[in-house]
This record gives structure tokens, sequence and C-alpha cells, in this order.
């Protein structure tokens, strides 16, 4: 049973990689090449390449790859191997199909609804691809290499890789369609984050209290979230404590605040951005309320 549960999750794991480069393709496409945007990357390279010498980037994509991941193949792991293969040939052939699709997205020349387009189109295929364990290649393996022999951290070679392939992207954008373009980089970060992270994000609460034990009741009781007692030692006192951690939906925020002040309201509460949460409550099954369940009788 557990061969056949990780052959769907592989399979599952492609198709939204194929769906991420389908999309991000598309986004190349119909926006940046048709825009006059530049990128970073190695499709930021394959850019600059269509514009000097007329190179297909469908092509441009394989051809720069293979190098870097005859390079690199020992550095990514069987898994993640193929995968940036398969998203490699799979962002190729979608840069070749969609250049063949008759369409033409007509913005009336807005460079910034192009920067918006790109930033959200782009960065939502990066983002599946990213999410689902693939990557494209290009970059990626260029920075893990920097990492392993130089020590250079893979986000502070990616930021310089980009540095450079955009200030080079000037010979054939002009100071305008540079400035959109960074528009669309900045835009494309946050999709991708958002994208990658998942859009279900959760508020974490740390809680120091005397009365930990009524708030962690109520907790239970109103919100019926599962709570976690941490134990704590104060820096200046070096008193023994019990701290309550427990996360809830961005909808219950306002009442926790409520449950809080109604129990202890000098408690001390710190809020904590939660990017995914996983388990009970969030991914799995969602403990039905009891206000709600009065209504199913």
């Amino acid at each position: 049973m557990t061969q056949i549960k990780d052959e769907q999750v592989r399979l599952l794991d492609l198709i939204m990689i194929g769906l991420g480069c389908a999309t991000l393709a598309f986004s190349l496409v119909f926006f940046n090449i048709a825009n006059h945007l530049a990128d970073g990357g190695i499709s930021g390279i394959t850019l600059i390449i269509r514009a000097l010498f007329h190179f297909d980037p469908a092509y441009s994509t394989i051809l720069i790859n293979i190098p870097l991941l005859a390079i690199g193949y020992r550095y990514l792991g069987k898994q993640s191997l193929i995968y940036t293969i398969y998203g490699t040939f799979m962002l190729s052939l979608f840069l070749w199909i969609w250049q063949r699709v008759p369409l033409a997205i007509d913005l009336r020349g807005d460079l910034l609804l192009a920067a918006l387009g790109a930033g959200i189109a782009g960065g939502f295929g990066s983002g599946l691809i990213y999410r689902y364990g693939g990557t494209t290649g290009g970059t990626d393996i260029v920075a893990r290499i920097m990492e392993r022999f130089f020590g250079v951290p893979m986000g502070q070679s990616l930021l310089w890789l980009d540095v450079v392939i955009l200030l080079i992207s000037l010979v054939y954008i002009n100071v305008p369609h540079m400035a959109y373009t960074l528009i669309y980089s900045y835009i494309l970060t946050r999709i991708v984050n958002f994208t990658q992270e998942g859009a279900y994000a959760a508020r974490g609460i740390l809680v120091v209290s005397e009365h930990y034990q009524d708030i962690t009741n109520a907790i239970m009781d109103q919100l019926e979230r599962g709570v976690t007692l941490l134990h704590a030692e104060g820096g200046y006192s070096h008193q023994s404590r019990q701290m309550i951690y427990v996360v809830v939906a961005p909808n219950e925020l306002h009442t926790l605040r409520h449950i809080i002040h109604e129990c202890d309201p000098k408690a001390f509460v710190s809020v904590i951005s939660v990017t995914e949460a996983l388990g009970e409550g969030f991914t799995f099954a969602v403990p039905k309320k009891r206000f709600l369940a009065r209504f199913r009788h």
C-alpha cells in the first residue's frame, strides 16, 4: 500500500510541475516577450539571446541547461535531478507551444498591466513548480555549486546572478522597460512565496500568564483548538511558568484576543505569522463547531 501511495504522490508532483511550467511559459511568451520585459535566471538569458540572435527560447532553454545538469547532477539527488530534467523539458515544450498559438493579449501598451500580468502568472507558475519539489534548472544549479565549493549562500548567489542578467538585458531594453521589469520581479517573488507556502496562512500565538489554565480551557471550549503548554523560565526572576502555544485561523484571532483579555488583561501575548499549518483543523478534518452543530439536528 505504501508503494502505491508513493507512486500517486510522484504522479501528482509531475502533473503540478507540468502545470506550473505551462503557466510560466505562458507568462514569458504573452507578457514578457510581447511587452519587451526582461527576466532573471536562465529565462532572462534566453530572452537576451532571442533579442540579439532571434533564437527560440524553447531551444536555448534546453541547450543552456544540458551542460549545467551535466555539471551539477551529483549535487541534486536522484529525485531532484529527475524533477529538474522534467521541469526543464516541460518549460521548453510549453515555450515552443505557446509561441505558435495565435493569441494576443491586448494591453494597449500599458507596461504596468504587463508587469502585473507577468508577475501574477509567472509567480503562480514558478510557485507551483517549487511547491511540488521541481525546478527548471539553470541558476539554481549554479547556486548549489557556489554554496558547496565557495560557501556562498544560495539566496545570495541567486540574487547576484539575477542582478547581472538584468543589467545585461539593458542591451535590448531601455531604462523604462527595466523599471517595469523590476516591478514584475517584485510581484513575481511575492506570488511565488504565496503559492509555495500555501494560501491557508495561520497565526501562532504565544501567551504568558499566571491564569494559563483558564485561558487554555477557554480556547479549547470556545475555539475547539488544540493547545500546547510549554515550560518556560523568567529571564530576570528565574521563576518557572507555563507558556501557552496555539495556532488559529486568521479569522479566529479576534476571538482569541477577547478570550485572553477576559481571563487575564495583563497577559503577555505574541502573535506570529505561520505560513502553513498542517494537521487536524487545517489540512485534515476540521472539528465541527458546537454552534453549527446545533443546526444539524
